[in-house]
């Protein structure tokens, strides 16, 4: 069950940006490790109070907690068809570390920091797959738009990657000290450079290509392997082969949900196969062979006389192979008698001669209908 956010830092679902940072600052005093030498829940407590805030601090992952129960929301939402997103909400910037660092700095702690990473964010789409696909596995080409970082300025976002100067404020490490006044008195603020925007880098020309963002939109073509044996709804992630981040970091991930198209005639549970066969019913009484569609073509199937209808067949290792594994499952075949829908007047006299030769013994559980007494009480 998803931690109640709002309880732990004693707040109504309703409260304010305002409401929560005062009420975290208050339990953040109150709890800190330091302050609490004496008490190890203190540090625990501590703990949870930061996670609380963290995700309540933030717009977006707040809005994706009051509607998932999660600060990542819906794992396949919010997604178009060319499974790119957007210039904006790449980089993880809340007032947290902010925050966080006004109190620490407040109890005399220092807290080096070195240049933000960044991270691009995920590609998410879905794929249809065949069901032999799926059991058997297979190799497709996917077209997709993605965020890469530019190629004529690598990323600098200046022109030839080399029109730019290191920002002389934060001497390039993207972020700076600040004096602040806040509730524990003068304390000292580590935050984004405002003068470079957090780069470390001041831009004198920017590159044409990017238009200075450093990162561009392109169409890219790729493969994807499809391990044998993936299920309806599993996600493939391919690590790193998602958007670029906006500043240098690491590239996003691709997640392909897969959507496992119906088959015509088979169906899968977990890793067997199953099928319905609906045969003359004369097929069943006398015996006979009957071709079975598999995942490799047909199987020639062996039917028994006096084979009753329903009776489920099971075909070695004619199913689905097993994820990460060299086994398969198992073909299930349902034999099902079917009458005929018309019959001729000599058919049908060459039957009933065929009916009254059969003794009613025969049909074990007919008799044992017919032999039992029609009085519903």
């Amino acid at each position: 069950m998803a931690k109640d956010y709002y309880k732990i830092l004693g707040v109504d679902k309703s409260a304010s940006e305002d409401e929560i940072k005062s009420a975290y600052r208050k339990l953040a005093k109150k709890y800190h490790p330091d302050l609490n030498k004496d008490n190890p829940q203190a540090a625990e407590k501590f703990k949870e109070i930061n996670e609380a805030y963290e995700v309540l601090s933030d717009s977006q992952k707040r809005k994706n907690y009051d509607q998932f129960g999660s600060a990542d929301g819906a794992q396949f939402s919010g997604f178009g068809s060319n499974g790119g997103g957007g210039f904006s909400g790449f980089d993880f910037s809340g007032g947290f570390d902010d925050i966080f660092g006004d109190i620490f700095s407040a109890f005399g702690g220092t807290r080096a920091r070195s240049q933000r990473a960044y991270r691009g964010e995920d590609i998410n789409l879905s794929l249809n797959i065949t069901l032999k696909e799926a059991c058997l596995g297979t190799t497709k080409t996917i077209s997709l738009t993605r965020i890469e970082t530019c190629p004529k300025c690598s990323g600098t976002g200046a022109k030839d990657g080399n029109k730019f100067s290191t920002c002389p404020d934060c001497k390039g490490a993207g972020r700076v000290r600040y004096q602040q006044s806040t509730i524990f008195g003068t304390t000292i603020r580590e935050g984004e450079c405002q003068t470079c925007g957090g780069s470390g880098k001041i831009i004198k020309e920017k590159c044409s290509y990017c238009m200075g963002k450093g990162v561009v939109k392109v169409q890219k073509n790729i493969d994807i392997k499809i391990p044998a044996g993936i299920d309806d709804d599993q996600v493939l992630k391919m690590s790193g082969q998602g958007n670029a981040p906006s500043r240098p970091g690491t590239n996003g991930d691709l997640n392909i949900k897969m959507n496992l198209v119906p088959d015509k005639l088979l169906t899968r549970k977990g890793n067997d196969l199953y099928i319905d066969v609906y045969v003359p019913f004369t097929t069943l009484i006398l015996g006979g062979k009957i071709d079975i569609p598999t995942l490799e073509g047909e199987f020639s199937l062996d039917i028994k006389e006096l084979t009753q209808s329903g009776t489920v067949m099971r075909i070695k290792g004619k199913g689905s192979k097993i994820l990460h594994r060299e086994s398969r499952g198992d073909l299930l075949v349902t034999l099902k008698a079917e009458s005929p829908k018309s019959l001729d007047k000599k058919t049908k006299e060459a039957l009933k001669t065929i009916e009254d030769s059969i003794s009613i013994s025969c049909y074990p559980k007919y008799k044992k209908y017919m032999d039992t007494p029609k009085e519903v009480k």
